[in-house]
């Protein structure tokens, strides 16, 4: 059963906002007393933060769909609804978040970072919110934007000191496991390992971590064997060792070719060119081991290697092995701090942007992308006139029809606004009047004036007859 993934796709919901309330306060001798709907809740984020008690993307897995909750509706009396809970997903330790084209999100290093992956949706105005001195009586209220919607990629890169590299078989798991605590698997066939293991080791007055990546074999780089899916977990270690079979039983192999080989793969990978790097020539508790060592270890030192006989099964040479660690170890963490910055990608707008755009598609279409625009139409509830009213004074201010009239359209022409597969449709019809004016006078509620006495009642409703007695008056029959 598989125990460790790191790489995983996640499909995030945000919470949607609460519609706002559209509501008229009511009490004794004041059945209309003004708006008093309340304000919808914000939808709960999707929030990824570092958790250094995880260590795997393995929950994700099982388990891609996440959704965060929604924002409670506004309710009368001023009563605003709940905002919706956000929802923390832990991740481990160098988790790296990137869309599904591959561009990098964030770069998650540090217990207790986060990114917030997909936004909740605001929530509506209620009608009291949207009260304003021309505009007293709103009859309408705001809904709440849905939250946003994101397909997104993880992928765990190991935040460790050091790693071992080598052939399947070379002793990696067993240098680790005497080095440190960790306790990998270990058995006398190739591929042991198949996940990375990390284990800390003390050496003086120097505590690091080191990790063991599974094994390479030619044409890692290009996906064969295991090392594509793990090579990612050698970027962000400052040291890398060399772990070299000298008790192999295969004829073809050798030391100085196995190193020449992984050599090669690492540099195709790319990016780990300024990594120290230290040989250990391994499993020298065996005669033919001992002897190989002692024979290519000249070699190795002329083209500029520290070389280590070690042997891991006897506990040979293991002490200056983990204090030469150290001392690269502190000297990297010297020259650049070990803790590193959570790294945000942030593409901010250009200073002219006018927030939205207008394209002409076709013959008598044209299409308005921005986010205030799409924003509004989705707040917007169109069996009401008064709010689609509110709505085109909001598209006027921002200038929509000044850039329609400039992209050439005319009366009766479709726009719509927001993407193809789901856009707004209307004909358009150019007018100085704001929509308020076109659609009557927002605003001014009917329900709201104060009531006229008995007397002036009767006073109107006499004039009225009055006036249509003297139309008949004056009325001449054929």
């Amino acid at each position: 059963m598989t125990t460790f993934v790191d790489r995983v796709e996640l499909h995030v919901a945000a919470g949607n906002g609460g519609h706002g309330c559209a509501s008229v306060h009511r009490e004794k001798f004041k059945p209309l007393g003004g708006p008093d709907g309340g304000n919808g809740g914000r939808g709960g984020d999707v929030v990824l933060t570092v958790d250094q008690s995880v260590t795997t993307l393995l929950d994700y897995h099982h388990s891609p769909h996440r959704k965060a909750t929604a924002g409670k509706p506004g309710e009368g009396g001023n009563r605003s609804g709940k905002d919706g809970q956000d929802l923390v997903l832990p991740v481990p330790d160098g988790t790296v978040i990137m869309d599904k084209a591959g561009n990098v999100l964030a770069d998650l290093v540090g217990h207790g970072t986060s990114y917030v992956a997909a936004q909740g949706g605001r929530g509506g105005l209620g009608n009291a919110a949207l009260a304003s001195a021309r505009r007293k009586a709103p009859g309408f209220a705001l809904l709440g934007e849905p939250g946003d919607l994101q397909d997104i990629v993880l992928e765990l890169k190991t935040v460790a000191d050091v790693a071992l590299v080598g052939y399947p078989s070379a002793g990696k798991s067993s240098l680790i496991s005497v080095l440190s605590a960790a306790k990998p698997k270990i058995a006398d066939y190739p591929f042991t390992t198949l996940v990375p293991n990390l284990g800390v080791v003390t050496a003086g007055g120097t505590v690091y971590t080191i990790a063991d990546v599974p094994g390479l074999i030619p044409g890692a780089s290009q996906g064969k064997g295991l090392g594509l899916e793990f090579l990612r977990h050698v970027e962000r270690c400052s040291v890398l060792v060399h772990v070299l079979d000298t008790a192999t039983l295969e004829s073809e192999r050798d030391p100085v070719s196995d190193l020449d080989i992984i050599e090669e793969e690492l540099s195709q990978y790319g990016g780990l060119g300024d990594r120290p790097r230290i040989v250990v020539l391994n499993k020298i508790d065996v005669t033919d081991g001992k002897d190989l060592a002692e024979m290519v270890r000249p070699e190795l030192e002329e083209r500029g290697y520290r070389v280590f006989e070690v042997s891991a099964v006897a506990h040979l040479g293991l002490r200056e092995l983990s204090f030469a660690l150290a001392e690269l170890v502190g000297k990297a963490r010297a020259a650049k701090p070990r803790e590193e910055a959570t790294r945000i990608v942030i593409r901010p707008k250009a200073v002219d942007d006018a927030g939205f755009t207008v394209s002409r598609e076709e013959e008598g279409l044209f299409r308005v992308r921005g986010e205030k625009p799409e924003r509004w139409v989705r707040q917007t509830d169109f069996s009401n006139d008064e709010a689609v009213g509110y709505l085109a004074d909001r598209l006027n201010r921002l200038g929509v029809e000044d850039a329609l009239m400039k992209a050439g359209a005319r009366s009766g022409d479709g726009v719509a606004i927001g993407p193809e597969d789901n856009a707004v449709v209307f004909d358009w019809e150019p007018s100085m009047m704001s929509g308020a004016e076109m659609l009557g006078r927002r605003g001014e509620d009917h329900r709201f004036e104060a009531p006229r006495p008995a007397a002036v009642r009767r006073r109107d409703r006499q004039a009225e007859r009055d006036e249509s007695e003297a139309e008949f008056d004056g009325f001449e029959p054929f």
